[in-house]
């Protein structure tokens, strides 16, 4: 039995339609899915003096911690790690430098409570600026 006996065959066509919908889609979803960061930089010419480098020393302090609590400051080790005690060290080593940076130099296995100890010390003898020194990992 041939039931397509008077019908031509037909050619299979593609449809584009359904895939042009799916591609529409996508990129929609990546436009609003997108950040856009628009970096804008000004154009400054700064300019030059020949004034020579000031040889002062850096109003820095540096505390140091150690793996076992002990608390350095300037290179010159403490006898007690209290509070009190940092902070008078803080102020001998300081001494008339007005508003000095305290540098932070905490082993990375000290306590957190060491570190602590210190910002609080820092408080107390009246120096708000603290900052950390760290290393770059190899």
């Amino acid at each position: 039995m041939n039931f397509r006996r008077g019908r031509s065959s037909d050619v299979p066509e593609i449809n584009l339609i359904p895939f042009i919908d799916v591609l529409l889609v996508i990129i929609i979803f990546l436009m609003l899915t997108t950040t856009y960061a628009k970096f804008s930089g000004l154009e400054i010419n700064l300019p030059t003096a020949d004034a020579s480098k000031q040889n002062e020393p850096p109003n820095e302090v540096s505390v140091s911690v150690t793996p076992s609590g002990q608390v350095l400051v300037n290179k010159t080790p403490l006898d007690a790690v209290s509070v009190q005690a940092i902070s008078a060290a803080l102020r001998r080593a300081a001494g008339d430098a007005k508003d000095p940076v305290i540098v932070i130099n905490a082993d990375a296995k000290a306590t957190h409570q060491s570190v602590v100890d210190i910002m609080q010390a820092a408080q107390a003898a009246g120096y708000p600026r603290i900052s950390f020194a760290t290393q770059s990992p190899r």
